[in-house]
């Protein structure tokens, strides 16, 4: 098998492979200031889906869906939002398409914080359908949060849209596509602790949060290294098996 890109294979090669699991990689379109492509979200999601994929037997990466909801990044020309409910449906469909073709492990890689609401709905919805199905999802920055060494950033722990950090993603997945030499943001002042609801215009007055100018491709590689090192292992799992929890009674006092 030379591709493990859906819209890339014929149905031939597609049934030769006996896919038993899936990546569907989401993705936004908004700004992203003006040093990063308005796709980077779906550029970035199917990156990192394609380098794991690659590195397994039999599990496919779906398209890279470059909607998601992004009205609360309507700060600078442009976003194509779609609505929570609509995003919702979208998932759902995808999901239900895959488990009507005998994919039942799935994996959402998510790039955008506007889907994780989608997201949780219809991955919950699926599962109470159907029940056979193993379902996961992770946001990239998590597992860059919790596995990076520490110090590999300069400012703001690489947190920010078009930061430190997704900056430097693009620098390593697709610097054909940067434009440095126009990169600035602004860090706000957020509380770590409260989930608080903006519209970007609060944060920022670029397009951009964070610390781009401190992006390296280096900065880059390392959170690729960190999230595709973490998911190959638990994919290996994922398309052998699926989920399996094994509940034990707790331990005697």
């Amino acid at each position: 098998m030379d591709t493990v890109q859906m819209e890339l294979l014929t149905t031939r090669e597609f049934v030769a492979a006996g896919f038993t699991a899936a990546i569907i990689p989401l993705g936004a379109c908004e700004s992203h200031g003006d040093h990063m492509p308005m796709g980077t979200d779906g550029f970035t999601s199917h990156a990192l889906a394609v380098q794991i994929a690659e590195q397994l037997e039999r599990t496919v990466v779906l398209p890279p869906n470059f909607l998601g909801m992004s009205g609360h990044y309507r700060h600078h020309p442009m976003a194509l939002s779609l609505s929570s409910e609509t995003q919702t449906r979208v998932i759902a469909d995808l999901l239900e398409s895959l488990h009507h073709w005998g994919i039942h492990r799935v994996l959402l890689l998510n790039a955008h914080d506007g889907n994780i609401p989608s997201i949780e709905i219809a991955a919950r919805d699926a599962k109470i359908a159907h029940p056979e199905m193993s379902i996961a999802t992770i946001d990239w920055w998590v597992v860059t949060n919790q596995r990076i060494a520490e110090g590999t950033f300069d400012v703001w722990a690489g947190w920010g849209h078009a930061g430190e950090a997704e900056t430097s993603l693009g620098l390593a997945l697709f610097p054909e596509l940067m434009q440095m030499e126009h990169a600035r943001g602004q860090v706000p002042t957020t509380d770590p602790h409260v989930r608080e609801f903006w519209l970007f215009e609060e944060l920022t007055k670029y397009g951009a949060s964070g610390a781009p100018k401190h992006a390296t491709p280096e900065k880059g590689q390392a959170i690729v290294d960190v999230v595709v090192d973490y998911m190959v292992p638990y994919l290996r799992r994922f398309e052998d098996h699926g989920l399996d929890f094994h509940p034990e009674d707790e331990p005697e006092p």
